[in-house]
């Protein structure tokens, strides 16, 4: 699971996310989906976009890699977590 956080984290940078912002869209992406689960692509952007996400557009290979990465047990895991997880976060990636 790690190198499929890896790979997303490189994409999400390819795609134009500062690397300081990344875990903050990791969270923001991750509650959206665990509050509605079945959302579809545009649904999920859209909710990124309420969040403040206006600047990014999903694409749903992305989309596709992050719901691998965080299968139920992993979503859970980083749901509403505060600042101070994604520090230790970025710790276990980096």
């Amino acid at each position: 699971m790690e190198e499929l956080i890896i790979i997303l984290i490189n994409r999400l940078e390819k795609k134009g996310i500062e690397p300081i912002m990344i875990y903050g869209f990791i969270r923001d992406l991750t509650n959206a989906i665990l509050v509605t689960p079945h959302m579809n692509l545009l649904q999920v952007n859209k909710q990124l976009h309420l969040l403040g996400w206006d600047s990014f557009e999903l694409d749903y290979h992305t989309l596709e890699l992050a719901t691998a990465c965080f299968g139920a047990k992993g979503l859970e895991r980083l749901e509403n977590k505060p600042i101070c997880y994604e520090i230790k976060l970025r710790m276990v990636l980096t």
